[in-house]
């Protein structure tokens, strides 16, 4: 047998509907607990537990306790920016079930995906930012845009000590083009919430433009 990555554990972990379900429902960004991802899932919390620790076991979610309640997050935004490319995949071969009607171009057009801004506008911010020459098309970012991240408060440098890549290109299920990952996408997605520029949809990963004037002369 080769050796190499268990993509095969991954995959069938990844893979079971209701396992696949509560990991949806995670790319939200917020820590949920078994019972709310067992409603989310369509199975008892007693089943819900047992997928909860296997995922936990292959690394695909943590867990913190919290006062009588333990929550649920994915381990990492590269965990997420996974299950977006999956969904690239499964949506160029065309759904396999009923997708919620009113929701469908909302969720295109602008959504979070565990913490950075995905859908037609992630796509838009990513594509904008290298033609206004913030970011090479590698995704470094210039001195211009280090003038830019900083009037929002952006700390490029303590972003560049961290453990996360900095920058990250993440393939768009929707859009099948890359938004921005990493460090500064999540940095992007909270300074534009802090100003009310966007705002996500509670309950849902949709996120509303709140202030397009304001979005759009930043990106001028």
């Amino acid at each position: 047998m080769a050796d190499g990555p268990d993509i095969a554990r991954i995959a069938t972990l990844i893979g079971d509907p209701a396992r696949a379900r509560m990991l949806t429902a995670l790319m939200a960004g917020h820590a949920l607990t078994a019972s709310e991802l067992a409603v989310e899932a369509g199975i008892t919390r007693q089943t819900a537990s047992g997928h909860i620790a296997r995922l936990r076991e292959g690394g695909l979610v943590s867990t913190a306790r919290q006062g009588r309640h333990h929550y649920i997050r994915l381990s990492g935004s590269d965990v997420a920016e996974t299950l977006e490319a999956l969904m690239e995949i499964v949506d160029r071969r065309g759904p396999t079930r009923t997708r919620p009607g009113p929701k469908e171009p909302e969720m295109r057009h602008a959504r979070i995906c565990y913490d950075h801004l995905a859908g037609a506008l992630g796509v838009q911010l990513h594509d904008r930012l290298i033609e206004i020459g913030h970011l090479t098309a590698d995704l470094t970012p210039t001195p211009p845009g280090l003038t830019a991240f900083d009037a929002l408060g952006i700390d490029i440098p303590a972003l560049q000590r961290a453990r996360r890549p900095l920058c990250r290109a993440c393939l768009d299920w929707s859009e099948r083009r890359t938004h921005l990952a990493g460090g500064l996408g999540a940095a992007l997605f909270t300074a534009f919430e802090d100003r009310a520029w966007i705002r996500r949809v509670s309950g849902t990963r949709i996120v509303e433009i709140r202030n397009p004037a304001a979005l759009y002369e930043w990106l001028l």
